[in-house]
């Protein structure tokens, strides 16, 4: 049964992403936290972060984490299948229409009406990540990380994959 929990709760968060990864992100916390219990938002947080520092699609990267660590391989390759399918299926069944309806002002429209509501599920998950972290680590450390990655990544413009690295050594020797 947890292979089937696994497949339909990624096919559901990557079929409702529409807009990619940061779309998709919110969904998948949705299925694996707060629906299916598979994770806290602490160890969501932290595979997030490790995703984001890979190269690649963090959906796929998320994916084939989490479903080996609740399956096995097979669980790993049914959340992955689960995320690249809705995507594959769509780019084979709809390439046909891309052309006729590319200038349409009406699916300009719809894609800019998305955006919103991605930066209001985007804004959700930091808003959780940021009250999780404060209690797990505390206000000290929090602000401490906080104004050090806002003044590396905006000040001296460091990769953030970088600062999240960084991040990741500072936890690791401070906060375990």
């Amino acid at each position: 049964m947890i292979y089937w929990d696994i497949f339909w709760s990624f096919l559901i968060a990557n079929l409702l992403g529409y807009g990619g990864g940061p779309a998709t992100i919110p969904l998948i916390q949705i299925e694996v936290v707060n629906k299916n219990g598979w994770m806290t938002i602490s160890e969501f947080g932290d595979v997030l972060a490790i995703a984001n520092a890979l190269p690649g699609p963090i959906a796929t990267k998320m994916a084939g984490f989490i479903g080996y660590e609740l399956g096995g391989v097979l669980g790993a390759v049914l959340a992955l299948a689960a995320t690249i399918l809705p995507s594959a299926l769509a780019v084979i069944l709809l390439f046909k229409f891309v052309n006729l309806f590319k200038d349409s002002p009406k699916v300009k429209l719809m894609t800019k009406s998305v955006q919103p509501v991605i930066a209001v599920l985007l804004a959700v998950m930091a808003y959780q990540f940021f009250l999780t972290a404060f209690e797990d680590s505390g206000a000290l450390h929090l602000i401490l990380l906080a104004v050090v990655s806002y003044l590396t990544l905006i000040r001296y413009k460091v990769h953030p994959s970088l600062v999240i690295f960084g991040a990741l050594f500072y936890g690791g020797i401070f906060l375990s």
